[in-house]
């Protein structure tokens, strides 16, 4: 019993720095959740010891696993269970789970038997792809690439862009994407230099 008074006393300090991190009010974490202002800012401060019934929509707001959340012990267990969402057509799979900062999805398009028209748009931030499987194709302003596997494309999200099956297989691919326009950086020893002995 000690130890879940002691994971219940910690998750006010850790809702607070999620919060806090997505640079996110209690208005808007209010409006998010469905919870009051007051009742989110005495779990904040541990005046009020959280229920499932808050736990649940707090862990999906701040994008963490309710484990997380608890700072629940480990099982053991290395397997990551991952929750696929599916969206316009096409299933993303979140292969990170903190909030902020980039996220990485692996997405599978299925194949577009109807060759819909695309339908380019914009948003913040900066993407980072890289094909795993089929033939993806990438309508990036007045680009219209068809991306193959090992292939990569990174760009601003402010240019209108759309991605889709390049033909009739699906299309799996990777994508890294910083909301604030953080890029994905490789470092690598340019041309010519040997690493000093």
């Amino acid at each position: 019993m000690e130890d879940l008074d002691r994971a219940l006393d910690a998750v006010g300090p850790r809702l607070r720095t999620l919060r806090q991190q997505r640079k996110t009010t209690l208005a808007e974490l209010s409006a998010t959740t469905g919870i009051s202002v007051s009742t989110l800012s005495r779990l904040e401060s541990g005046a009020r010891r959280p229920t499932l019934e808050q736990l649940l929509p707090l862990a999906r707001a701040h994008g963490v696993t309710l484990d997380e959340l608890v700072d629940a012990p480990a099982t053991g267990d290395p397997r990551i269970h991952m929750r696929p969402v599916a969206a316009n057509g096409m299933t993303m799979v979140p292969l990170t789970r903190r909030a902020g900062g980039i996220q990485a999805f692996k997405i599978v398009i299925p194949p577009d038997g109807r060759r819909r028209e695309p339908d380019p748009r914009t948003h913040e931030g900066y993407e980072w792809l890289y094909v795993l499987n089929g033939r993806l194709r990438v309508v990036l302003g007045d680009h219209d690439l068809i991306l193959m596997p090992g292939e990569a494309a990174e760009f601003d999200t402010h240019v209108p862009h759309w991605f889709g099956s390049a033909d009739d297989h699906p299309v799996e691919f990777l994508s890294l994407f910083g909301k604030q326009g953080e890029r994905a950086h490789m470092r690598v020893r340019p041309k010519g230099k040997q690493k000093a002995d």
